[in-house]
């Protein structure tokens, strides 16, 4: 629910704020969502009313409005700008994403130049007070590791599962070794870029 007023939000901002009919046809459609669903009237008012009641939504009374109209308070409460706040609808709405995803999805909202910029973004949504993301360990077959946002909802057992779940071994635990040297890698790409930018190197 929050994704998706965060999403039209940046995507449609002429038909933002939101009303009910629109939230839930935003909630429901079958392009750019994962899981689909198919959530009633009455489903999408109780979620609306929960985001309220946690601070990051309102009503809105537009002069002249028929419909009572929402609209999210992320930018506010959580001080975050447009770029964290498009991969973070993008996590809410697709569910765990590598940073490559992540750039080609959040392309309808703004534009990152290049992955250490979206690097950069699930840094900041890590290092807020309240961590918003955390990275998932590579499961088997799997060339990058992901990110999921940590705000509640229903996500698959396979895609919310962290590694400190794994069974306890007596095997030195080298995957929870290499995500976070994979981990440390893309922060140092970042402030290599950011210092390539900073000293004009980067054109």
């Amino acid at each position: 629910m929050l994704g998706c007023l965060i999403e039209k939000e940046m995507t449609t901002p002429d038909y933002y704020p939101m009303t009910i009919n629109a939230l839930q046809a935003a909630c429901n459609q079958k392009s750019n969502r994962s899981p689909v669903v198919d959530y009633t009237e009455a489903e999408v008012i109780q979620a609306v009313d929960g985001l309220r009641e946690h601070g990051v939504a309102r009503t809105v009374h537009g002069k002249g409005d028929r419909s009572l109209k929402y609209r999210h308070v992320v930018n506010d409460v959580m001080g975050l700008g447009p770029e964290p706040a498009a991969v973070l609808a993008v996590l809410l709405l697709r569910g765990p994403q590598t940073v490559g995803e992540l750039r080609t999805r959040t392309g309808r909202y703004v534009e990152f130049a290049n992955l250490a910029e979206v690097a950069e973004q699930l840094r900041t949504l890590q290092e807020a007070e309240t961590p918003l993301i955390e990275m998932l360990v590579r499961r088997p077959g799997e060339k990058e590791s992901r990110f999921r946002h940590l705000l509640g909802g229903d996500e698959s057992a396979d895609a919310a599962s962290p590694v400190q779940e794994a069974p306890p071994s007596d095997e030195p635990d080298d995957t929870a070794r290499v995500a976070e040297l994979e981990r440390e890698l893309v922060l140092l790409r970042d402030r290599v870029a950011r210092m390539e930018r900073e000293l004009g190197l980067d054109s």
